[in-house]
């Protein structure tokens, strides 16, 4: 292990210790940690606070002052009292009823879709306080629902990478996208489960956007005129939009929400003081700062270290269903630590896959849990989507790993054993 790879990691640890213990305002140990990477040698200052110029990172900012301007309008005031008469009928069923429309939303949106997660925590965030079903109770498990698709009908990225490492490894890909899809479901289910167990564990306290000033507006009408209100839906409807098209259009869908911010202020719906406190909010700082500490991480090379280490441990008299899930483990935290996704995935599951062709064994169950396995890390408030949720549900360390933790296991066994059912490897 080479020197860079220790102090990153170290500074990294640095970074989660000064999070846990909540001293410092919420934002603030990212930066430190960037600063001790770049006077340390890890990184120079440009790669370490890349973060802030990163298109998710712009597009997020965007979206945070797009859902301030949304809080004026009659829509979260319906929303608000939608959400009064499900606690009123019930907690814990409301809590499963919006568990289950964020994932039937994610059905259509797509595993790890960054519009489909920040429009819903958005949402969720504007949540008022109730004692029958408490904000605290519902953000986290029903943001996280927002990477679990009730229906995974829409899995076309994940697959085609199934595809492509069966083929890097020499391996004539042949995956059944049915049986494919049935993998992400046993995801989703383990999932689900933890939720329902996790309920009455959640913590019951106001959220981050439950200020004085919202407690006070939660049961006023819209703030805005007719005409203005209209305007900020198209605004939201743009920067929708621009979210969904960045596929295709490419950076183009980022600027398109940053305009979308725009017409808000030449309206007059925000003044410019509105704006620039909702893109420098605390979860902006967190989003951005992790981004610099993964990609520090990443370029140490630690990950294919981790992966060559690991596979030499395990030799070639693994158990199948262990190999799988140590490989699903060792991609859903590296993949956290460095951001890189699509990067570590292309890393371990080739290792995996030669070794179940070693041992004279289909590779298939191997591939499709370890590719999903990428999009399952969320046990550290380090990627967009966790530090999002730790940041609107106002959640401390230990709330937040209470949840995260059980989930990020349960959730894997779930994937690895569905993988070797579905696609068995005699």
């Amino acid at each position: 292990m080479t020197m860079p790879m220790i102090i990153a990691l170290a500074v990294t640890v640095l970074m989660i210790i000064l999070i846990m213990v909540d001293k410092l305002p919420f934002g603030a140990p990212p930066l430190l940690a960037l600063l001790l990477l770049v006077v340390l040698g890890v990184t120079d200052i440009k790669t370490a606070f890349g973060g802030f110029s990163n298109s998710t990172i712009i597009m997020l900012a965007s979206f945070m002052a797009i859902m301030a301007a949304l809080q004026k309008t009659s829509f979260i005031v319906k929303f608000r009292e939608m959400m009064y008469k499900m606690a009123g009928h019930g907690g814990f069923k409301a809590y499963v009823a919006l568990i289950l429309i964020v994932m039937l939303g994610c059905s259509l949106f797509g595993t790890g879709s960054t519009a489909y997660y920040v429009l819903t925590i958005g949402l969720l965030s504007t949540l008022p306080y109730s004692k029958q079903l408490p904000p605290s109770k519902v953000l986290m498990p029903a943001g996280f629902a927002a990477n679990h698709p009730l229906l995974p009908f829409n899995t076309a990225l994940q697959y085609g990478i199934v595809v492509a490492v069966l083929e890097s490894a020499g391996v004539i890909a042949n995956v059944n996208l049915v049986k494919f899809t049935f993998v992400n479901v046993a995801l989703s289910l383990g999932f689900f489960i933890w939720c329902l167990l996790a309920y009455k564990t959640m913590p019951d306290h106001p959220i981050a956007e439950a200020t004085e000033e919202a407690k006070a507006n939660q049961t006023a009408v819209s703030t805005l005129p007719h005409n203005k209100e209209i305007i900020t839906y198209i605004c939201f409807i743009v920067a929708v939009v621009g979210m969904l098209l960045q596929s295709v259009i490419g950076d183009a869908g980022y600027a398109l929400t940053g305009l979308a911010v725009g017409g808000l202020l030449v309206f007059g719906i925000m003044d410019f003081t509105e704006i620039r406190n909702a893109i420098s909010a605390p979860i902006i700082l967190m989003s951005a700062g992790v981004i610099g500490i993964a990609d520090a991480l990443g370029n140490t090379g630690l990950t294919a270290l981790v992966g060559q280490t690991v596979a030499n441990m395990l030799g070639t008299n693994v158990n199948p269903f262990i190999l799988i899930f140590v490989f699903c483990v060792l991609t859903s935290v590296l993949a956290t630590l460095t951001g890189s996704t699509i990067g570590t995935v292309y890393v371990f599951a080739p290792m995996a896959i030669a070794t179940c062709v070693s041992l004279g064994l289909d590779p298939t169950a191997a591939a499709a849990a370890i590719v999903i396995s990428g999009w399952c890390g969320h046990f550290l408030p380090i990627d967009g989507m966790p530090a999002m949720i730790m940041g609107a549900g106002n959640y401390t360390m230990k709330e937040f790993w209470k949840f995260t933790i059980p989930q990020y296991f349960i959730r894997l066994l779930f994937l690895t054993v569905g993988a070797v059912l579905i696609f068995p490897m005699a």
